[in-house]
């Protein structure tokens, strides 16, 4: 005899004979899915299925992976700024008060490296050699090695570009005193400013401050700010090349002359040495100010100038030629 038995039937049996909790069990998970079925209102949101009767909860939980960020941050900006201040402590020792560097410390300076400095300052960004080759001779230019000159002149061009630069920098009102005065100082004195300076503006922003409006000269920077990056860039190529072939009647000798006047340079002279570490550190904080300011340049250029942040001076030319002036209406 063959027994016909409907879907509904069958599993009635096979329910009948499971033990009274496995029973139960099943037929919570056949429940479960048959109201899943029929309840078009069921959602899944947030590991919590919902529906009209019921609501499931899944006891996993997330890591707070804000606050690991935050106190990972946190630490290497107290890093950072360690680093940053012990840079600035061993500027000072090494190259100001230390005998054992090359050249003279500051309290044992000789008269022929204060006359050197006043030589380059006279021939400050070649306006009176390039005069005085043109017949212009309102002033007579110091006549000082080319090599001597174009190191000076390319160093200084490219403090004049990180004016604009620290006028728009983001966190540039974590630096309570006066920008004004420090780039002054950093042009016409020294670049031992500008590490402090990248160390205070790591700590805390404080919610209560409003952005401060920039000064006279800060907006005078920021607004020509490709004129300033296309000067700089300029003067920091004339003085690549013035030493190499400047003065080529003078008796400064070729290619190799000039280099192992440079090694010796370097080597004797404390105002050449500390020039070399303005470099390195140029090198160093360009990039780094660029990359937390790009929300500053105009969109489309914004990944050409992240590319180019890391070349010496023409990144930061790039960054000054793209800058979007309209946002930094302040």
């Amino acid at each position: 005899m063959i027994l016909l038995a409907s879907p509904s039937a069958t599993y009635l049996g096979h329910c009948l004979q499971m033990p009274l909790q496995i029973r139960r069990n099943f037929l919570r998970t056949s429940e479960i899915s048959a109201v899943d079925r029929r309840n078009r209102w069921q959602t899944l949101d947030c590991f919590q299925i919902r529906t009209r009767d019921n609501h499931l909860k899944c006891g996993a939980r997330r890591k707070p992976e804000t606050a690991t960020v935050d106190v990972g941050d946190d630490r290497l900006r107290r890093i950072a700024r360690y680093l940053l201040w012990t840079a600035e402590a061993v500027y000072i020792l090494w190259l100001f008060l230390l005998p054992f560097a090359p050249g003279d410390p500051v309290w044992a300076i000789s008269s022929e490296t204060v006359n050197s400095l006043l030589g380059l300052s006279l021939n400050f960004f070649f306006v009176l050699p390039l005069a005085n080759s043109v017949g212009i001779h309102f002033l007579e230019a110091p006549v000082l090695h080319p090599m001597a000159e174009g190191l000076f002149n390319f160093v200084i061009a490219w403090t004049l570009m990180f004016a604009p630069l620290l006028y728009t920098d983001r966190k540039r009102d974590r630096y309570r005193f006066s920008l004004d005065l420090l780039w002054g100082l950093m042009m016409f004195l020294t670049n031992t400013f500008l590490i402090p300076y990248m160390a205070l503006r790591l700590n805390d922003a404080d919610p209560v401050d409003k952005p401060s409006k920039r000064s006279r000269l800060g907006e005078a920077m920021t607004k020509g700010a490709p004129i300033v990056g296309l000067t700089g860039a300029t003067v920091c190529l004339i003085s690549a090349l013035w030493s190499l072939y400047g003065r080529g009647d003078g008796g400064f000798g070729g290619l190799m002359d000039r280099w192992q006047y440079l090694i010796g340079y370097l080597g004797s002279e404390r105002l050449a040495y500390a020039f070399v570490w303005d470099i390195c550190l140029y090198t160093i904080f360009q990039p780094w100010l660029i990359g937390e300011n790009l929300q500053n340049v105009k969109k489309s250029k914004i990944e050409l100038v992240s590319y180019l942040r890391f070349v010496p001076v023409f990144g930061l030319l790039a960054y000054l030629l793209f800058l979007n002036l309209e946002n930094e209406a302040n």
